[in-house]
């Protein structure tokens, strides 16, 4: 793709009558940088290179719309090969233990869970990576999407993943989301206890032909899963796990529940904050203070009937 992404460099700087430091002026390189990218040698591009050489090329995002495939090469190999069947599979079912997965994740959400990476090297690299995620969710909203099961463990939902606000509109999203029909989302309980798949994520893709490969990932590993026998396994561990998860209706409403719970709770004081508030509005004019230190105050007596 790197080739394809230079050949295509080549041909339009040439039928701009541009040479390769014209060029690189245009876009703020110098002209070896150019020469490179052209050679799909060196460094790959960055989004925002192929953004510019768009623009000063004229390309109609062409080369935008290539970036990512030249992006998916700094993958190791099984990674790659796992994103090519994701492409073109018809059903996706996955099981995630730690985060939303990314074809369901809001950008800041994204944005949050892309940053603790420990192969970032620069904002730059970060804005690219949250791009290219972003990019791979188009395909939800084309005619040849995939269905996606997707069962969610509860701690997913509960860690506050980017900080309140960010949470409560990625919960917010899942709930839209899961209104799709060719979406479904379930939630795993914590009192289900232990599972087959504890400790990491589990992704199971058919493909067109019928054949299914599965993905499983920890934090910092991943590997593709391709034969047919433990495929098949991996197949039946995610059967297994739908079906201790809530229904899906069940799981919105505890979606809904934390969601709820979040939006509201973090504009709560704290039990220290509002026994200091209590404490200041008794004490002021008419005001009583509170016995011990905070003991409950006696109810007044009743007045007499006159």
């Amino acid at each position: 793709m790197a080739a394809l992404f230079g050949a295509r460099v080549r041909r339009l700087r040439t039928a701009a009558g541009l040479t390769q430091a014209e060029l690189g002026a245009r876009t703020h390189v110098v002209g070896t940088r150019i020469t490179q990218i052209e050679r799909a040698s060196g460094a790959k591009p960055t989004l925002e290179l192929a953004r510019s050489l768009d623009a000063a090329l004229g390309a109609d995002d062409l080369l935008v719309e290539l970036w990512p495939y030249v992006y998916r090469e700094a993958f190791p190999d099984w990674s790659r090969r796992f994103m090519e069947y994701a492409e073109r599979a018809v059903d996706i079912r996955e099981y995630a233990a730690h985060v939303v997965p990314g074809l369901l994740q809001t950008e800041a959400y994204a944005r949050a869970v892309l940053k603790v990476g420990r192969t970032l090297g620069s904002e730059e690299q970060l804005e690219e990576r949250v791009s290219a995620r972003m990019g791979r969710q188009k395909r939800l909203g084309t005619p040849d999407r995939p269905e996606l099961w997707v069962v969610l463990d509860e701690a997913v939902i509960r860690r506050p993943v980017g900080g309140w606000p960010v949470m409560c509109e990625q919960l917010e999203w899942l709930l839209g989301t899961a209104k799709e029909f060719h979406t479904t989302v379930q939630v795993l309980p914590f009192d289900q206890g232990e599972h087959e798949a504890m400790g990491g994520s589990l992704t199971v893709l058919t493909l067109p032909d019928g054949s299914e490969v599965a993905y499983t990932e920890g934090a910092h590993y991943g590997q593709l899963i391709e034969d047919p026998d433990e495929v098949r396994r991996f197949s039946l561990t995610y059967d297994r796990l739908r079906a201790a998860a809530l229904p899906p209706l069940m799981s919105l409403d505890m979606i809904r529940s934390v969601r709820e719970d979040n939006h509201y709770g973090a504009k709560v004081p704290s039990r220290s904050e509002r026994r200091r508030l209590a404490q200041e509005q008794l004490q002021q004019p008419g005001g009583r203070q509170l016995r011990g230190g905070g003991g409950r105050i006696p109810r007044r007596r009743p007045r007499p009937r006159q």
